[in-house]
């Protein structure tokens, strides 16, 4: 993928900067952010990234409800990537419960609006998702044909964020949901796992037999790129790793990459604890996400980093360990 536009809408968080690292040297891309403070430096606050990752990148400030000037930008874009979202890392309070749905719907229909006021619509929309979407599955693995999906909260924002998704309906822009599995990199989720592992509390959570699905951040880029170069692609895609593990093997891998021999494991009963003081929910981490990516594979596309061990060591040898002291 090279000298192509693309646009990414909440491209400020972890996911983003990754995406932005990856796509940056040879293409433009334009950021949609509500974290923009300084429009005459074309900045926002925080920024994780170095200048050299900076080269091609402008940030547009955007509020994901209202169609203004970042409008001009989707004209004659080659794609549109849609991460906009609250984080589901909060207690689910009527409040919260709220924020996460409208932020997920809002900005898909708003990207939706925009993309049919251009003359040139944008050739791909990717819109995320998440294979939380699938029932806590122990018995067997859920993919795109055969998966099962139930009805709790987190089942019911990512229906109507994906039945929002194709609602849509722009015929010149082809359509794909990327059912996101735990996203591993240099950030993100991994950095509450340093935390724990600092603090010897690096075992199993609940019985660990719970499936934990997860991608390195630069296959989800691949991936990206694979169905950007497919035009036969589109539709509804599981973006994981095809070798998910269990809770407990998760965590012993962990231990082995980063050399932390002992890690106690956390009750049922010590999480629901713990996520009531930091104001997260214990689905998090206790949901069986047993999820494989039966359409892509089928694609041909080749995984860089196909099992754990591999990807992590890739992560903790190109991760700032002074910033998280990890050792």
């Amino acid at each position: 993928m090279e000298n192509k536009k693309i646009i990414i809408a909440g491209g400020t968080g972890f996911i983003g900067q990754e995406m932005t690292k990856y796509f940056d040297k040879s293409n433009k891309i334009i950021i949609l952010t509500r974290q923009l403070k300084n429009t005459k430096t074309n900045r926002f606050s925080y920024n994780s990234l170095t200048p050299e990752y900076l080269k091609n990148v402008k940030y547009i400030n955007w509020d994901g409800e209202s169609l203004n000037e970042w409008v001009k930008e989707l004209n004659a874009s080659d794609l549109i990537i849609n991460l906009a979202g609250k984080t589901v890392n909060c207690g689910y309070n009527k409040k919260n419960k709220k924020e996460i749905f409208d932020s997920r719907i809002n900005s898909t229909m708003l990207i939706g609006k925009a993309i049919k006021q251009c003359s040139q619509p944008p050739l791909v929309w990717i819109n995320s998702s998440s294979a939380t979407i699938y029932r806590h599955a122990e018995d067997r693995p859920q993919d795109e044909e055969k998966g099962e999906i139930e009805n709790d909260f987190s089942v019911q924002v990512c229906k109507a964020w994906e039945k929002t998704f194709y609602e849509q309906q722009v015929q010149d822009t082809r359509q794909i949901a990327l059912r996101m599995a735990i996203t591993l990199g240099p950030g993100g989720i991994l950095i509450p796992y340093f935390n724990l592992l600092k603090f010897g509390l690096g075992g199993r959570q609940g019985n660990g037999r719970q499936m934990y699905s997860w991608i390195h951040i630069e296959d989800t880029c691949r991936m990206i790129e694979w169905i950007f170069e497919h035009p036969e692609i589109k539709g509804t895609y599981n973006c994981s790793s095809p070798n998910p593990i269990t809770n407990n093997e998760f965590m012993l891998t962990l231990r082995k990459v980063t050399g932390y021999k002992i890690g106690l494991p956390a009750s049922k009963w010590m999480l629901k604890i713990g996520t009531s003081i930091i104001g997260t929910e214990t689905e998090l981490i206790l949901k069986s996400r047993w999820v494989i990516p039966a359409k892509i594979l089928k694609t041909n596309f080749q995984f860089n980093y196909p099992n754990l061990e591999d990807a992590l060591k890739n992560i903790i040898y190109n991760i700032p360990r002074k910033q998280y002291h990890l050792f």
